[in-house]
């Protein structure tokens, strides 16, 4: 695509542009934002201002347009998202720095209405990356953010290998000193690794610890000379001096032509995950996969069955919301717009029932009948959210005739400030970007939730070519294992994460017994797990992840002293039960400080006699659940599942959904319950 490069002259700015050259990008625009005339720099929280008395040579030796930006505003947003959750709202903050950019890339559209990108040269910084991400969505841009996520010390070495020459022109980090003002990242690079090993200073400067300026790139046409620089003391310290370097005259010199290496993308998998990709394919062998169609019956008929009624509960501070879908001999000439707008109607009445709107909804399962209308259903979905929708799961299964589309939702009806989420829409070698209107993952209080992850790759959101289970499956457990860690060092530094549920959506049968040779790997967790057949997944997917966790946390006192914060894992079990020719297995977590607990059971055959729950899985479990699936291949299978939902206390939100296959590590079955109570 054609994009324009967010220039602030520094390293990462312009490094990134490699990268997006790297994937196929034009560059045709640069634009950047500086102070005031006068002013060599401001206290921004969103930009870069020293240097910027030089960021015409950097767009000239680009050989590009550059645009430029007055910085107006002043950070008046300063929470970890921007703008405003309500749904289709997504104007930004009237007076906010972050309204400068919109008008500055607003500026670049109009004169290139063909730029579809923006280029950013963000490594940690989330506050950078919420506020870029959303004036690009407000403007149909495509975020580039290569360096997002990456490992600072490898990163520096790859500038330095590939040319990159940047001097430092700001210091403001313990153990740099005026006297480092002019120097090149080789010659820093062992100063700033000593200085990140004694004191955890950020090797690229994502603490504000320096600042550089590139002088030359593999890019550039022409390099940039210094002729004249001041230095400034803005603050004399002993330790950790703020000071920068103003450049009063430069200019740009020729230099030679030379052919240069292609940057080259980091690994797909890193180590941990490249090893499960490695048992994957080993565990494929003599397999016989087949992804188009399966040879499983689907016989559970729910076209008459009374819960296909929309119906909600709530547990403590959780509303659980299911089978919402619309009548369909009301629906049979209608499009799947409108079957859309009807299915969002009747769960803003459920919502109203509970005193809660939208922004409050946590997690959404879409069932659709056909991955061909997904697209459809995104455009009509994408109006009722605003910053920071939903965390989300959405495969295909098959539904009964009439009906396109069923949503099951889960939502906390408490104080809105204790909802975080992960919403990243930049394209990365990171995991991907959301390719619809959820978040990655949103935690509420002690409950995370991840969104469904197929293995997708994240540089430009498609899928392995040629096709390939092994790969698809071992990214899909990186991608919720990266997203669970800038979560978790986002929002949640005493986190202990605990998995609670992990649910795997499979596109064949076939690849269930590859499942299970990995299934005592580290990356599969020990928690309750479940592989479930789906119809189709998007995108043609193979495998999606689901995964349902809690951060570990409990309060705790001791010896009469203040509460504290304490992480514990679970204590994670397993059950039979028998009788006759009925069979059940059950997998439950559960922590012995608090509440919380997970469950999955799943059961074959035909019960002989009413189903014991109490005595099964003891009074613990029966308190009560906050999201409640049955999961159903088989008529029998559906008949067992409804005398167990019975005995689970307020499940009258309960969602029978038909699949094509359940398994387990142990055996395949005709329903299984899931089962998660929050804290």
């Amino acid at each position: 695509m054609k994009y324009v490069a967010l220039l602030s002259g520094g390293k990462d700015s312009c490094f990134n542009l490699l990268h997006c050259e790297r994937n196929g990008h034009e560059l045709i625009a640069a634009a950047s934002m500086s102070p005031h005339h006068g002013l060599d720099e401001i206290d921004s929280y969103l930009y870069q201002t020293v240097g910027q008395d030089a960021i015409q040579f950097v767009a000239e030796a680009l050989d590009v347009p550059l645009y430029r930006g007055i910085i107006k505003g002043t950070a008046v947003d300063q929470r970890s998202e921007y703008g405003s959750r309500e749904p289709g709202k997504f104007n930004g903050v009237e007076g906010d720095e972050t309204e400068d950019l919109f008008d500055l890339l607003n500026t670049v559209k109009n004169h290139h209405p063909d730029v579809a990108g923006v280029s950013v040269g963000a490594i940690l910084s989330s506050y950078q990356r919420v506020r870029v991400e959303h004036v690009c969505q407000r403007l149909s841009l495509t975020p580039l953010c290569y360096l997002w996520q990456r490992d600072q010390d490898e990163l520096l070495s790859e500038m330095i290998d590939h040319g990159l020459e940047a001097i430092i022109i700001k210091v403001a980090g313990i153990g740099l000193t005026q006297k480092h003002l002019g120097k090149t990242l080789a010659e820093m690079q062992p100063t700033l690794r000593r200085l990140n090993q004694q004191y955890g200073a950020h090797i690229c400067g994502e603490g504000g610890e320096y600042e550089t300026l590139t002088l030359d790139c593999p890019l550039f046409k022409r390099r940039i000379e210094l002729q004249e620089t001041e230095t400034v003391i803005h603050s004399a310290s002993d330790f950790a001096p703020v000071a920068y370097m103003r450049v009063k005259l430069a200019r740009l010199v020729d230099k030679e032509p030379a052919p240069y290496e292609p940057i080259t993308p980091p690994n797909i998998l890193v180590e941990e995950f490249d090893d499960l990709h490695l048992r994957l394919s080993n565990g494929i062998k003599g397999v016989a996969v087949r992804t188009e169609g399966s040879e499983i019956s689907r016989n559970v008929d729910l076209s008459k069955h009374d819960t296909v009624r929309p119906s909600s509960t709530q547990t403590g501070s959780w509303v659980s919301i299911s089978n919402v879908q619309v009548d369909p001999d009301l629906f049979k000439d209608k499009s799947i717009e409108e079957e859309t707008i009807a299915c969002f109607q009747i769960l803003h009445y459920c919502l109203q029932e509970h005193s809660i709107s939208f922004p409050q909804i946590t997690f959404m399962t879409v069932l659709i009948s056909d991955m061909k209308v997904f697209p459809r259903i995104n455009q009509v979905y994408k109006n009722y959210f605003g910053t920071n929708p939903p965390g989300r799961a959405c495969v295909a299964v098959d539904l009964p005739s009439g009906i396109n589309i069923k949503i099951n939702c889960l939502a906390h009806s408490g104080n809105t400030s204790s909802r975080e989420a992960l919403h990243v829409q930049g394209l990365s070698y990171w995991a991907p970007a959301n390719i619809g209107p959820y978040s990655q993952a949103v935690s509420v209080g002690d409950q995370i939730f991840i969104s469904g992850q197929i293995g997708m790759q994240p540089s430009d959101l498609s899928m392995p070519t040629p096709s390939s289970f092994p790969l698809e499956a071992a990214l899909s457990f990186q991608h919720a294992s990266r997203i669970t860690s800038l979560l978790k060092d986002m929002f949640g530094s005493t986190w202990a994460f605990a998995t609670q549920l992990t649910l795997c959506w499979l596109a064949s049968p076939s690849f269930v017994n590859v499942m299970r040779s990995i299934r005592s790997c580290s990356q599969i967790t020990c928690a309750p797990f479940l592989m479930i057949g789906a119809s189709a997944l998007p995108k043609g997917a193979l495998i999606e992840t689901q995964i349902f966790a809690h951060t570990g946390r409990y309060i705790s006192t001791d010896l009469g002293m203040d509460e504290t914060h304490t992480c514990a894992p679970p204590k994670v079990s397993y059950g039979n039960y028998k009788s006759g020719s009925f069979s059940m297995y059950w997998q439950r977590s559960q922590f012995k400080e608090i509440e919380p607990f997970s469950l999955v059971l799943t059961g074959k055959g035909v019960s002989d006699e009413e189903l014991a729950v109490k005595d099964i899985l003891g009074e613990s479990v029966l308190s009560g659940g906050i999201f409640m699936l049955n999961i159903l291949h088989t008529q029998q299978g559906l008949e067992s599942a409804k005398l167990f939902a019975q005995r689970i206390p307020d499940s009258k939100s309960v969602s029978f959904i038909p699949v094509r296959y359940i398994s387990t590590e142990e055996d395949n079955w005709d329903f299984a319950v899931c089962l998660l109570k929050g804290s």
